[in-house]
């Protein structure tokens, strides 16, 4: 028999010696797993960092190992982590997916612009036929997707005119599988009533804008699951003597902003909070597109050249046609804004609770990128980083009751991992080390390399 040479025969015994060592602990994980080795993983909860091994098997988060002693993992791909922070994945809760056949290119781009920035989960609020093949396909991982939930079609003052309309599109949409339904602005109020009866009869619920002809307080008590870009809300801080009509609010409620009576923002905080409803607040449309920033500044941005040239071109036109006009006025703006910051701090702090949602792709709201114009937005209104964080995080996932949204053992593996402590700065969420959504995991290099392939695309 051939001998083995001594010295690696002396190689492979301190192998075996060191590996049986006290001190040195061994994991068995397959080609599949993952390990982020001495990660400062950040608990969203209270804002407190652990230095920990966090172990991904099948793509759960199935292991958070509290130690600084050297581990062997079988055939898992090590990930090192050390000075890196990991946090959860952020949800975009008022998210618009295109509307084209699956496996479009398009649909491709917008999902992986998600990702990009740490959003590993969507709600969809403009649905589609095709989004329901497209949210399967993304529960079973066969595209690489954030997770996803979605609105039925649109409901407004077009689509349902009548309570036989509204009450036929309602139960065909339950049918059919849509996880709640998208209401738009036009509808009448005793349509809205058959609507909300025709939900609670299917199990549906119901989610959007608050009509002109509805109010905010009947929204309120018929229990929205979701009122979002804090709607109605302006209208019903009017007084009922100013006797205005509602459906000359303007932009939602710019036109009412010297009428607003503050004082009367815990009243309707109070009535989200008695009958559930949770408010997603997308600040960064009215940052941006209702802002008086110029939209020649905003189109320059570096985030822009993920966008068409005739995208870029509508967004510019639209923004123009909203903003320079004889009825716009700057200083109405700031405190029209103010006093949504108020109704938003508010919310956050007395009512059911603030879920985090941007309205990409919306005007200068590219996808996931405007993620961090709504996070700064929530700091503006008075959030701190971690409460801005939790919105993002923990809210998201007790509003679905999901399995999302820590980093904990038994947590599906959604994450964003970065160079620097996001409570510090929440800038530090940008140009993310790395994302991982529901197991599959994306270092810089390869969301660089994508980002750059659709940049020349529309170069």
């Amino acid at each position: 028999m051939r001998k083995i040479p001594s010295f690696l025969y002396l190689l492979l015994m301190g192998l075996i010696l060191w590996s049986c060592q006290p001190g040195v602990n061994n994991i068995d994980l397959s080609e599949e797993d993952f390990v982020f080795e001495n990660a400062n993983v950040i608990d969203v909860t209270d804002g407190n960092l652990i230095k920990a091994h966090v172990v991904v098997e099948d793509y759960k988060i199935s292991k958070i190992i509290k130690s600084d002693e050297p581990y062997t993992w079988g055939n898992a791909t090590v990930i090192p982590a050390s000075g890196k922070f990991i946090l959860p994945g952020l949800a975009e809760m008022h998210a618009h997916i295109p509307s084209m056949e699956w496996d479009d290119p398009i649909i491709e781009e917008t999902l992986f612009l998600y990702l990009s920035n740490g959003v590993t989960t969507i709600r969809g609020m403009l649905g589609n036929p095709v989004h329901l093949e497209l949210r399967e396909k993304a529960n079973n991982r066969e595209i690489i997707s954030p997770r996803i939930f979605t609105s039925s079609p649109s409901l407004n003052g077009n689509t349902v005119r009548t309570p036989e309309e509204a009450r036929s599109q309602v139960q065909a949409f339950a049918a059919a599988g849509y996880d709640f339904l998208k209401l738009h602005p036009g509808i009448r109020l005793h349509v809205f009533d058959e609507i909300v009866k025709t939900a609670n009869e299917s199990g549906i619920p119901f989610a959007g804008h608050v009509s002109n002809l509805v109010r905010v307080r009947h929204a309120l008590e018929n229990k929205y699951q979701t009122i979002d870009h804090v709607d109605g809300f302006m209208e019903g801080l009017v007084p009922e003597e100013a006797g205005v009509n509602p459906i000359e609010n303007g932009f939602f409620g710019y036109n009412f902003t010297d009428l607003a009576d503050t004082s009367r923002i815990g009243e309707l905080v109070q009535l989200s909070k008695d009958n559930g409803v949770w408010i997603v607040p997308t600040q960064a449309l009215f940052d941006r597109w209702f802002s008086p920033t110029p939209a020649e500044s905003l189109v320059g941005e570096d985030e822009m050249k993920y966008m068409s040239g005739e995208t870029r071109k509508n967004w510019v036109d639209s923004k123009n046609n909203l903003t320079n006009t004889s009825n716009y006025d700057s200083t109405q703006w700031e405190r029209y804004n103010q006093i949504r910051h108020q109704l938003i701090k508010s919310l956050h702090e007395h009512g059911q609770g603030l879920l985090l949602g941007s309205d990409a792709p919306q005007v200068f709201n590219v996808p996931g990128f405007s993620i961090h114009h709504e996070l700064k937005g929530m700091l503006d209104a008075g959030l701190t980083p971690l409460e801005a964080l939790q919105i993002g995080t923990i809210n998201p996932a007790t509003f679905y009751e999901g399995n999302f949204g820590q980093i904990k053992e038994g947590m599906e593996a959604d994450l964003i991992m970065t160079d620097k402590n996001p409570l510090e700065d929440l800038t530090h969420l940008k140009n993310p080390a790395g994302v991982m959504a529901r197991g599959q995991w994306m270092d810089r290099e390869l969301i660089q390399q994508k980002l750059g392939e659709i940049a020349a695309k529309y170069k």
